[in-house]
């Protein structure tokens, strides 16, 4: 099952301008260490119709195994999906987003409650045309909780919300805010039955950090952990702490990226283990030239970065979404488009001995198997569950399943 660690609570994901520049790049050719799945197969092929299209993230799932997901485009309007699907590939579709006040082109994955309630956010649509987070019940009746106006309030929202115990809802926007940079949001339940937004960071664009593609991980103790794609002192991103002090919030840097062995531009948000350590991913340098997995160390209130593993390739091809920790401590995740084929990949991190043993599950051929997945990944019963964003039959992406 995917961790849920004690110490931490929520996280998740790739934007517009980021799928332009990823889709840009020119991908070397490389050779990986590999450990092929047993098995993979395609649970489903997105048509692009009415089933949707182009997912860019991967599934929630419930106690029975189904998976929970959106697409970004397709449906009945064309502005992407809320979707249920069973292991089997039996579909049910429970919102199509119109492109008006309801939302349009959702990005993130999906945050389920106990009660089975789904909640996202789209990066178009609601009031301003600025992104919205909806809530989807089981039944699949919509309703938009929070629409962004587009200005220090903070707009544009691609992440995975995250879900405190107390049922808040944190995420990030990669535009608006005080500074336009971007910004960390809060939205929690008033009394009157209505949700309130409060804007805890807004980055300067500077050495704090720009553009936070990637959602936010929350500690039981309610300090705030993420990623920024940009900014910092090296202007390669961020890792980031927001710490609550009365009604204010401080930011600490805890490892800025400078483009050599430690990578650059992480998408990538963090998870953490048991022991509260911090696990996130690069897309791009590090000494194999295609991204890093990595790994922050607490100790005294400090953190200690360290690279686990360097992908090889070249340009944006290493992990675009959260990764997945298993409690026997094995990471697993997918990249966009490096592999033999320059079509993704899905790969395993084992540690052994003090060090970690890096593995391909499975490389895309960029045909009907899938081609570039922005895809976390999900385990049930011992099988991987993601999609990707193109190829399958019809070329809107796949749902896949690997058995490591």
């Amino acid at each position: 099952m995917k961790n849920n660690s004690p110490l931490f609570a929520g996280t998740l994901f790739a934007g517009k301008s980021i799928l332009a520049f990823a889709f840009g790049v020119a991908l070397a050719t490389m050779v990986l260490p590999t450990a092929q799945a047993q098995t993979f197969s395609v649970v489903h092929n997105f048509t692009g119709g009415s089933d949707g299209g182009g997912p860019l993230n991967g599934f929630t799932f419930d106690s029975a195994g189904n998976l929970y997901g959106t697409t970004n485009t397709g449906g009945t309007f064309g502005y992407g999906i809320v979707f249920k699907i069973t292991t089997s590939g039996v579909q049910t579709v429970l919102h199509n987003f119109a492109g008006g006040s309801d939302g349009a082109n959702p990005q993130g994955s999906l945050v389920r409650d106990k009660t089975g309630n789904l909640y996202g956010a789209t990066t178009g649509g609601g009031t301003s045309g600025a992104g919205t987070v909806f809530k989807v019940t089981s039944t699949g009746t919509e309703s938009i909780l929070y629409s962004f106006p587009g200005n220090t309030a903070g707009s544009d929202p691609e992440a995975t919300l995250a879900m405190d115990a107390a049922g808040n809802l944190y995420g990030t926007t990669v535009a608006g805010g005080k500074y336009g940079n971007g910004a960390v949001f809060k939205l929690t339940l008033a009394k009157t039955g209505k949700w309130m937004e409060s804007v805890l960071y807004s980055f300067a664009g500077g050495t704090d950090g720009a553009v936070p593609v990637a959602g936010v991980t929350v500690s039981t103790s309610g300090n705030i952990f993420g990623t920024t794609s940009a900014g910092g002192t090296y202007g390669y991103g961020t890792v980031f702490e927001l710490t609550r002090s009365g009604t204010s919030w401080t930011e600490t840097i805890l490892h800025n990226f400078a483009n050599g062995d430690d990578g650059s531009i992480p998408y990538a948000g963090l998870i953490a283990d048991k022991s509260g350590n911090l696990y996130g991913a690069a897309t791009q340098g590090g000494n194999g030239g295609g991204g890093t997995i990595f790994e922050l160390t607490p100790s005294s209130g400090t953190y200690t970065f360290n690279v686990l593993y360097s992908v090889p390739g070249w340009g944006i091809s290493g992990s675009f979404r959260d990764l997945m920790i298993t409690a026997t401590g094995i990471i697993y995740g997918t990249t966009h488009c490096d592999g033999n084929n320059s079509a993704g990949t899905v790969w395993e991190l084992t540690p052994a001995s003090g060090s970690w043993n890096y593995a391909l599950l499975y490389t895309f051929t960029g045909g009907t198997d899938g081609l570039y997945s922005f895809s976390n990944l999900v385990m049930e019963k011992g099988k991987l569950y993601g999609t990707t964003n193109e190829g399958g039959a019809d070329n809107y992406g796949v749902v896949f399943e690997v058995t490591p």
